[in-house]
């Protein structure tokens, strides 16, 4: 068991294994989603999560020493945001002609997201700090971690709350919008996409293409808003 225990700690240093255990806990991960029929709430980002939680806790890992040999996967996030320009420029056409409503759904989503959450944690006592880090809950992680920092938040806190928000948004997307019988794939990709931001994006291009592509563009779009609006609304709430 010693000799166990000394060979860990060796390996926790290196940053391969952290990069690995994340890799396989989303092969896990994604196993369970199609094993499952492809239902919406066995998230493979869910999954992991829990599976590389446990084994943190169970090996009585630091997040920092796990996000030191994990933080390739972080920067990848750039390249694939970017990399979401593809297929909506596939889809120029129908953005354009749609670029109105978009504009009023982008204002309605993201002024929603942002006040609402503040509102919601000041009614409950929540103040300073933890108030600043839920603000950018619903932009994309690379700019929620920016806008968190400016704003005195806790960046660390605010990783959690923007992971939070996309699994639960790409569980509940497919069967609420269903539920609401919308079935325009621009609607749903761009409501998915404002709400849900790189994990719900993932979700809407698993559903159909063009959903993926307009979620793509409301992720982009409310990232950039957000950076405005978050600043704003919570001077109101300080």
């Amino acid at each position: 068991m010693r000799d166990f225990a000394e060979i860990w700690s060796y390996l926790a240093e290196g940053p391969l294994l952290w990069l690995t255990a994340t890799l396989v806990a989303y092969a896990i991960g994604d196993a369970c989603f199609r094993a499952s029929g492809r239902k919406p709430y066995v998230n493979a980002v869910l999954i992991a999560v829990l599976l590389l939680a446990l084994l943190l806790q169970a090996t009585s890992t630091a997040y920092a020493t796990y996000f030191e040999g994990a933080q390739f996967v972080h920067f990848l996030l750039g390249p694939a945001t970017v990399a979401l320009a593809l297929p909506l420029w596939d889809n120029l056409p129908q953005v354009k002609r749609a670029a109105l409503p978009l504009l009023a759904a982008l204002l309605a989503g993201s002024a929603t997201a942002v006040i609402s959450a503040l509102a919601i944690a000041h009614a409950l006592g929540v103040r300073g700090a933890v108030l600043a880090s839920l603000a950018p809950k619903s932009a994309t992680a690379p700019v929620a971690l920016g806008i968190s920092d400016r704003l005195g938040g806790s960046p660390t806190l605010t990783a959690v709350l923007v992971i939070l928000t996309g699994i639960i948004g790409a569980i509940c997307t497919t069967p609420l919008l269903n539920l609401l019988r919308i079935r325009d794939w621009r609607a749903r990709g761009f409501a998915t996409g404002v709400a849900a931001h790189g994990i719900g994006t993932a979700r809407a291009f698993q559903v159909h293409p063009k959903a993926g592509a307009f979620a793509g563009l409301g992720m982009g779009l409310n990232a950039v808003l957000t950076a405005f609006l978050a600043p704003l609304v919570l001077r109101f709430f300080q």
